[in-house]
């Protein structure tokens, strides 16, 4: 994901190692991912989901295609 794009939600999953931001790009069209951090290497977050190029019109669309893609997203919220 471009540092460009401003993150407007992150839901961290149980242990706060994997997470998926909901996203607005400076197009104005919206987008997910999903991420996991592991505390001992020290690199940060990187992204494990791959769907970030998926283009939305709407926070919601792209939080309910989150919703369906991300198994343990719906628990999280």
């Amino acid at each position: 994901m471009s540092h460009a794009n401003k993150v407007l939600r992150s839901i961290n999953y149980d242990g706060e190692t994997i997470c998926v931001d909901i996203f607005r790009r400076p197009d104005g069209t919206f987008g997910f991912d999903e991420f996991r951090r592991d505390f001992e290497d020290g690199k940060g977050w990187f992204v494990i989901g791959f769907h970030g190029h998926h283009v939305f019109a709407t926070e919601q669309a792209a939080m309910s295609q989150a919703l369906k893609t991300i198994a343990w997203l719906k628990g999280a919220l």
